[in-house]
Formats: C-alpha cells, sequence, structure tokens
C-alpha cells in the first residue's frame, strides 16, 4: 500500500480517535443508574468524571460539580489523569499530521522531515489511545466491583465503602435503598475512540516506514564487461611486438 494512503489514512482515523476521546471525557454519563427491578423511575442519575446529574421525570435535570482533588480516591483521579492525557495527546498528534501530509507542500520542509513527523503523530497517537482505553477500562472494572458489592453483600470486604467516594460518592448500593450503577455510554465512546486512535498511529507508524524506503538513495550499479579479442587482433598485436623488437635491435 502507498505510503500517502497509510498517512492519510491514519491520520483521518486519528482526528477521529481524538474527537471520540474528548467527547467522552466530557460525557455526564460513565455511569448511569441501573434500573432493573424497579416498577418507578422518577428520577434517572447518571455520573461522570465533572460531574454528577439527575434527570427527574418533568424533564429537569439538575447537576452537581465534582470539585476538589482530595475528596476522591486515587483511581477516580487516575482515570481523570489518563483521559486528559489521551486527549491531550491525540490533539499534539492530529497537529502535527497536518504538517506531515505529503498532499501539502511545505517551503524548504524535506521528505525526510515529513517522514519524521508521521512517526511522531503515529507514536502520539498510539499512546493516547492506549490511555483512553485504560481509563475507561479502570472505570468499568471498579462499576463491576461496586455492581458485584450491592448484588452480594457478601463479596469484596470493604470495597463498597471504597468506591463511595471513588467514583463521585456513592457508586455501591441496592441491598439498602443505594442505587446500583452500570456503564454508561461515556464508557463504550472512550473504548471505540481509543482503539481507533491506536489503528490511525499504527497507520501513521507504517507511513514512515515506507516513506523512509522511497527516500533511500539508489545508485544505477555498472557491470564490466571485457570486450573479446578475435585472432586477428592477437596476430596484429604479436605483429606490432614484434616489428618494436627488431627496431630496439
Amino acid at each position: 500500500m502507498a505510503p500517502s494512503v497509510l498517512q492519510n489514512g491514519g491520520f483521518i482515523l486519528g482526528l477521529l480517535g481524538a474527537t471520540a476521546l474528548i467527547a467522552a471525557t466530557a460525557m455526564n454519563n460513565w455511569s448511569v443508574k441501573d434500573r432493573q427491578g424497579e416498577v418507578v423511575t422518577s428520577v434517572y442519575t447518571y455520573k461522570g468524571l465533572w460531574q454528577d446529574c439527575e434527570t427527574a421525570s418533568s424533564g429537569l435535570t439538575e447537576c452537581r460539580p465534582l470539585y476538589g482533588l482530595l475528596g476522591f480516591s486515587g483511581t477516580f483521579q487516575a482515570v481523570r489523569a489518563l483521559m486528559i492525557v489521551g486527549v491531550v495527546l491525540g490533539v499534539l498528534g492530529a497537529v502535527i499530521s497536518v504538517f506531515s501530509l505529503t498532499c501539502l507542500t511545505m517551503n524548504s520542509m524535506a521528505e525526510t522531515t515529513k517522514a519524521k513527523m508521521s512517526l511522531a503523530a503515529g507514536i502520539m497517537f498510539i499512546i493516547g489511545g492506549v490511555c483512553g482505553i485504560a481509563g475507561a477500562s479502570i472505570y468499568a472494572n471498579q462499576i463491576v466491583a461496586s455492581f458485584r458489592v450491592s448484588t452480594y453483600p457478601n463479596y469484596g470486604g470493604n470495597m463498597q465503602g471504597g468506591m463511595g467516594g471513588g467514583m463521585g460518592g456513592g457508586m455501591g448500593g441496592g441491598m439498602g435503598g443505594i442505587p446500583r450503577y452500570t456503564f454508561g455510554p461515556a464508557l463504550f465512546v472512550g473504548w471505540i475512540g481509543g482503539g481507533v486512535l491506536v489503528i490511525g498511529g499504527i497507520l501513521k507508524s507504517l507511513a514512515f516506514k515506507g516513506m523512509v524506503k522511497d527516500e533511500k538513495p539508489h545508485y544505477p550499479g555498472v557491470a564490466y564487461k571485457p570486450q573479446p579479442r578475435n585472432k586477428s587482433d592477437l596476430s596484429d598485436h604479436h605483429s606490432e611486438g614484434d616489428k618494436k623488437v627488431q627496431n630496439y635491435v
């Protein structure tokens, strides 16, 4: 496959993946209230990385911002940090990819420089995608642990108490009237965005390999073939040698 096709494909996928990570980080429905078994659902609760929201049956939505850093667990802060790092690397990689495209002609920019920029953007895409996938997976793992604790009270020991302040206040519950939470749409957006970003980074890296291969200098080889000598040439050569010997004598 041509390096330009890989480069353009990696740029498009990287741009889509970075956009998905930005949307997932900003979304408030990372975890949603599990309404299974409830007859009346007058209040719909969902939680995100930055806000906890409730929507009443009348359509009125009220959100509580999650300010501060010390009031939440280290796991929750790690999820925030991973998503932010993924967004920053995705955006920087997309910006660098614009200048590394072979279809754009830049003044006094060599093709080797574009190839190196393409590789740098690909690495940023891969690292950003891995950070996004890791952040969403850690958050999903905490939801699963909290759901199991709320469903089976004897499971996991004191994990329920640790989850209370970690994911925005009160992730566990269900046995004593406290709602349980399950996966929200933001998790799937984060997983898909991170995967697309990783694929885009791989394509950019493959494009770098093809661009460097094309830039290698090619020196045309010249094969030396000795000209065959005929018998007439050999006889002439010997006669000339005899004349020189006679002249010296």
